[in-house]
């Protein structure tokens, strides 16, 4: 059987490899993280859905984006 300290272990060690990843493809593919994160949104957002379920929806769809002249892609740089 497994201690539990080596159980903690490797839940520490699995949650870093996770957050690490996550950051590498928020960082690398931010138009397909946005694209999931918006196809995860409008079905909780629709009209009948409960109220909570909305706000999961509301805060996980991604901020809209303007047409403030630039590239589209991480929102970092904005028009000179």
């Amino acid at each position: 059987m497994m201690h539990a300290s080596l159980l903690a272990q490797y839940v520490v060690i699995a949650l870093a490899v996770a957050l690490s990843a996550g950051f590498v493809v928020r960082r690398q593919f931010p138009q397909e993280v946005r694209r999931l994160r918006l196809a995860c949104a409008v079905p909780l957002v629709r009209e009948g859905r409960p109220s909570w379920l909305r706000r999961i929806g509301q805060w996980l769809a991604p901020v809209p984006q303007g047409d403030g002249g630039s590239c589209g892609g991480c929102n970092g740089c904005g028009p000179g």
